[in-house]
């Protein structure tokens, strides 16, 4: 990885604060967050919408097709970067941090709701000027790139799913699970260690071994930009609640889908069954589906070359 996934320098926090970061206790300063993840040397670029500063970068080919990539929970729009590497001598890429994540951060108004996440990256792609793209989505992204396609499916041109959540799921992710059990709310915002989220990190890699360094210090500084965990507890909370209502209608849904769509699984996905594949095929009316032996939930980050030649062969056809 690059110098950018480096640990934040001990020099800038006072020792006292320093040593409770170590244990898991506080928040980064902001802006350090910003230099180290989110500057504009490496294309970082903010904007204000819905109330949001949303953290994006637009590179690649100017003049190419557009693609838009859209993480999970807990990750950022760095988890892409092996697939914008591949990608960009053809393809115009815009990558974003969803709202409560990364360095877009918490909302100012507590609601993150579908209709939410929806409104943000539609305000982003009028910002930008985007009249159609191919949509791209891993896990809670995946959702909000099937969603957006059934809401406006007239700027859609194709749609790549990554492990998305779409059915309801018997067994929800214990990080999510966590957000209900009693004073979630205020203890974990207070107090998440780092050997918690390199676990997390660990089961949503098929093989361990992929992990590259920089990867787990990332995630964990990332978590804690300021408000950042308090926003993670919240919308775990919305997804249990979507989970236990809302996804019980995903086959109905997902039907109406027309746009070539591809969806893209690891094997030993530990967060959201590969048994969710026959339903998705079982729905969508032309599906292509890839499936990847000994990989796990964030096939664009732990395999990046086979996924995107495979994404890229599909945009292709």
């Amino acid at each position: 990885m690059s110098a950018s996934t480096a640990s934040l320098p001990a020099a800038m926090l006072p020792p006292l604060a320093n040593g409770l970061a170590r244990l898991g206790f506080g928040e980064l300063p902001l802006d350090a967050v910003k230099s180290r993840y989110g500057n504009a040397r490496d294309g970082s670029r903010y904007v204000e919408l819905d109330g949001f500063n949303v953290h994006y970068r637009d590179e690649g080919n100017a003049n190419g097709p557009v693609l838009v990539m859209i993480h999970g929970v807990v990750a950022s729009l760095h988890t892409w970067d092996g697939w914008v590497q591949a990608m960009a001598s053809d393809y115009r890429i815009i990558r974003f941090d969803v709202p409560g994540f990364g360095l877009t951060g918490p909302a100012r108004d507590g609601v993150y709701n579908a209709e939410r996440m929806l409104k943000v990256m539609t305000s982003l792609l009028d910002f930008l000027k985007v009249g159609k793209a191919s949509i791209i989505g891993n896990s809670l992204g995946g959702y909000i790139a099937w969603n957006f396609a059934l809401a406006q499916p007239q700027r859609v041109e194709k749609l790549i799913m990554l492990d998305p959540a779409g059915y309801q799921m018997r067994k929800v992710p214990w990080m999510i699970a966590a957000a209900e059990l009693p004073g979630a709310t205020w203890a974990m915002p207070l107090w998440m260690p780092r050997a918690l989220i390199a676990q997390g990190i660990k089961e949503v890699y098929g093989d361990a071994g992929r992990i590259k360094a920089g990867v787990v210090q990332r995630y964990y500084d990332l978590t804690r930009r300021p408000g950042n965990r308090r926003g993670m507890m919240e919308i775990f909370r919305v997804l249990l609640g979507v989970n236990r209502t809302e996804l019980e209608g995903t086959g109905a849904r997902v039907a109406e889908l027309k746009m070539p769509t591809l969806l893209m699984w690891g094997e030993l996905d530990r967060w959201i069954s590969p048994k969710h594949v026959p339903l998705w095929q079982r729905d969508v009316p032309g599906l292509q589906v890839k499936v990847y032996a000994g990989v796990g939930h964030i096939p664009m980050e732990e395999i990046p070359e086979l996924s995107a030649a495979d994404a890229l062969a599909f945009l292709r056809s």
